[in-house]
């Protein structure tokens, strides 16, 4: 049984008010831009302003954690998460709203860098998995109450703007009980491509942008799918809820496996399952929930397995800046998955979404399963 240390536990609570926040926002802002009569590339562009400071942000804030530390830097950016979303309750325009969601991206991004790297830094090559699991178990269950939290709010901007707010103030008081060790500077610059040139690092890297292609689609496309298979608005909602459930319950039970058997095995027996399950998809509709449950659980669980993968050879001092390079990872495959879908989705047919998830993942096995299974983790890690 993982025993989570108080300063993770305390993390760890802050990071699923943060979540619930997060996903709510997501949610609503292209509803509340659409109420103010913004076109549709409007929309689209004030979307991409929160990615593009979700890239600003994983590249600063490693600094940021060398300069003020863990702590500190976490404060900073829940107050910057915090201010740039109770500025959208003044923004009346196309501009305003761009610029305070490109804050709001840099200051997620920041939470997620900090987190992540706490974690990786307080556990070892024995348990990094299962804290990493517990981590997005963490994520995906702030995600799906903030939905669940849409049936019974109102979803006015000037009611839920306070709301929100008001979490992500809360959500710095955990931090306040417990000190997160400084990571210490070094005279020296960290570059990035050495670490790249290790193979275990650079499949890591690649199953990030795996896994964020992939989460990003289905995220992205696949209540639209469903929405052109006749299915209501009501049923759509059921459907990701069982897809992201599926997701938490394989969180734990998959970060216990890759760290008793090796997250290379574990890698190449998820990616199996994602292709099984689009090609269930592809092929008969009376296994779709089951082609979901397991979309969900393997789909859901690749980032962590592959993030602990691409750390396991990594030294203490490496872990914040490797870190920041499979969080970007993850973020481009987000960004380029979705669009390379939906052009086919509109050019072809419905189905090729499930064809793109497959032929991705046929791609990542093939590259694992070239490397060999004999590698050591490094002591200090």
């Amino acid at each position: 049984m993982l025993s989570l240390s108080r300063p993770v536990l305390l993390l760890l609570c802050g990071l699923l008010l943060l979540t619930v926040a997060m996903a709510l926002l997501n949610t609503l802002v292209p509803l509340w831009l659409d109420q103010q009569h913004l076109v549709t590339w409007q929309v689209g562009v004030v979307g991409s302003a929160y990615f593009l400071g979700n890239l600003v942000g994983t590249l600063v804030t490693g600094r940021v954690i060398l300069w003020r530390g863990f702590n500190q830097s976490y404060y900073y950016a829940c107050l910057l998460f915090a201010a740039s979303t109770a500025a959208l309750g003044i923004a009346s325009e196309f501009w305003g709203w761009l610029l305070w969601r490109f804050l709001a991206g840099i200051g997620c991004a920041m939470i997620w860098v900090i987190v992540e790297s706490a974690l990786l830094r307080s556990g070892s090559n024995a348990n990094r998995g299962q804290l990493l699991a517990a981590y997005m178990t963490i994520y995906y269950l702030g995600t799906v109450l903030g939905q669940l939290a849409l049936g019974v709010i109102s979803t006015a901007l000037l009611r839920v703007i306070p709301g929100t707010t008001a979490l992500m103030v809360v959500a710095m008081l955990p931090l306040c009980f417990a000190r997160i060790e400084q990571p210490q500077p070094r005279h020296t610059v960290l570059a990035i491509w050495p670490l790249l040139r290790r193979r275990s690092v650079w499949l890591g890297v690649s199953g990030c942008v795996v896994s964020g292609a992939i989460l990003g689609t289905l995220y992205g496309l696949l209540p639209l799918y469903l929405s052109h298979q006749g299915i209501s608005d009501a049923r759509i909602g059921y459907w990701m809820a069982l897809l992201v459930s599926a997701g938490i319950l394989g969180q734990w039970p998959v970060g216990r496996l890759a760290d008793r058997y090796g997250r290379l095995r574990v890698l190449r027996a998820q990616v199996m399952l994602l292709i099984l399950s689009c090609l269930v998809m592809l092929s008969t509709p009376q296994g779709a929930m089951a082609a979901l449950v397991i979309l969900g659980g393997a789909g859901f669980t690749l980032y962590p397995v592959a993030m602990s993968w691409a750390c396991e050879r990594a030294d203490r001092h490496e872990l914040v800046v490797m870190n920041q390079v499979l969080l970007i990872s993850y973020t481009l495959g987000s960004l380029a998955g979705p669009t390379l879908v939906a052009l086919l989705m509109q050019h072809f047919s419905d189905r090729w979404m499930f064809v793109i998830i497959a032929v991705i993942a046929l791609c990542y096995w093939l590259m694992l399963w070239r490397r060999p299974e004999g590698h050591s983790a490094l002591p200090t890690a």
